[in-house]
């Protein structure tokens, strides 16, 4: 299998690097496009690659990208203190998707929305298009997407004689059947720690009630809705038991770790765990299946919405070289070898049909309706500071410091002292 997904990737790229290759002639008048990024997944020379073709392409562009420390939040600190102080020592950035509107109304980035007009936007999911939008006008360009997914242990399901669990109910009711039958098996991990993933975590359990955090520029977060989600997430630990304490301390990682090790039955967590869920050696390969998040009786599905964007340096000295490179990142074929060699999910609708990328991660086809309802967090150039208050209120709730109900006021309020300021 192996041997053969190598063969499909060559294939593409080498498709893709015969055609249009331009002989590159450096010239006095050459742009040097300073590119800064997060940390690229697997093996950055396949990143490279896809900068060097490029570079032929656009004889008269040189991309000089450089990698930034692994948090987001030393990336966002990064940009907020070069973007104020007017840095022109780089040109293209990437987003994460809550950035893009603080970033927009700090006037710190080119409007680009003859880059995507009305007719192309319709291509992408609607989802990172609205992170991407400010005041009707566009600020980035959707690079690659994450929604939050629901993993399980499909052998253990299909023993037991269970369906994937449509109902948060449901997955309450397997997970405490099949673990009283299983030795040393949890029955639902997830990202608690008190950091953005605990947002994310906590916003799909909102939703899924009718819930939400900000309608008509109003803090609802203390919703009787959202009273019950919040609730029921404290008992998923302290009352139904199938989720251990740990999992207040807990990120991504851990809680892959934990699932890649057969330790559990359902796991939430983001499309990259599946390719190396699947690799050689892995105690769980081939027993793995993904579908989408609970809900609540009678409610909808819902999915955070992740992922990154490409914005210009509003004091960019090279912006119509920046717009190239945006322009060439986020095309269908660029996306599609990114998905097949780093696993960055495309934004483009189009590429959940492409029979190379189906091939090769089956499960990719199953994300299309996932990342159709993903939801952003709450679009405002204020949300950094939303967050700032939720994350400490969501984890004083699930460690029991206060009760959801207090804990939600708490946000109530302070959120509501926010948006003030936003109208």
């Amino acid at each position: 299998m192996a041997a053969k997904t190598t063969a499909i990737i060559l294939a593409v790229l080498l498709s893709f690097y015969s055609t249009g290759c331009v002989q590159k002639d450096k010239g006095k008048n050459e742009a040097v496009l300073v590119f800064k990024h997060g940390k690229i997944a697997g093996d950055p020379d396949l990143f490279k690659q896809l900068l060097e073709r490029f570079e032929k392409e656009n004889p008269d562009v040189k991309v000089k990208d450089e990698t930034l420390p692994a948090s987001t939040d030393e990336q966002h600190q990064f940009y907020a203190i070069n973007l104020e102080g007017k840095s022109s020592d780089f040109d293209v950035l990437s987003m994460d998707v809550i950035w893009v509107p603080e970033f927009a109304r700090a006037g710190w980035l080119r409007d680009i929305s003859h880059l995507l007009p009305e007719t192309e936007r319709a291509e992408f999911f609607p989802g990172p298009i609205q992170a991407v939008t400010y005041n009707s006008r566009v600020y980035a360009i959707p690079w690659y997407i994450d929604a939050g997914l629901l993993y399980y242990r499909k052998d253990l399901l299909r023993n037991y004689g269970f369906s994937p669990p449509k109902t948060w109910q449901e997955l309450v009711s397997t997970a405490q059947y099949i673990t009283a039958r299983e030795k040393d098996l949890y029955g639902f991990i997830w990202q608690g720690k008190q950091y953005e993933g605990l947002v994310c975590n906590v916003l799909e359990y909102f939703w899924s009630n009718g819930g939400d955090v900000v309608r008509d520029g109003k803090s609802v977060i203390n919703s009787p809705q959202n009273i019950e989600s919040l609730k029921f997430m404290q008992e998923l630990i302290v009352k139904y038991k199938i989720t251990p304490p740990l999992v207040t301390t807990a990120i991504e990682e851990p809680t892959r770790h934990i699932f890649g090790n057969g330790r559990a039955l359902f796991m939430r967590n983001w499309p990259y765990a599946w390719n190396i869920f699947e690799r050689d050696g892995s105690p769980v390969k081939g027993k793995v299946g993904v579908t989408t998040l609970p809900s609540f009786p009678n409610k909808d599905s819902a999915s955070t919405l992740g992922g990154w964007q490409l914005g210009i340096n509003k004091y960019s000295k090279n912006p119509e070289a920046a717009e190239r490179l945006i322009r060439f990142l986020t095309s269908p074929e660029p996306q599609k070898i990114l998905a097949l060699t780093v696993g960055y999910k495309p934004t483009r609708k189009s590429l959940y049909k492409d029979k190379d990328l189906i091939r090769e991660q089956p499960f990719i086809a199953g994300l299309y309706d996932v990342f159709m309802k993903a939801r952003p967090r709450p679009v405002t150039p204020y949300y950094m500071m939303i967050t700032q208050v939720m994350q400490p209120e969501f984890s004083a709730a699930l460690t029991g410091i206060k009760t959801p109900e207090e804990a939600l006021a708490s946000a109530h309020k302070q959120i509501g002292h926010i948006m003030k300021v936003e109208r």
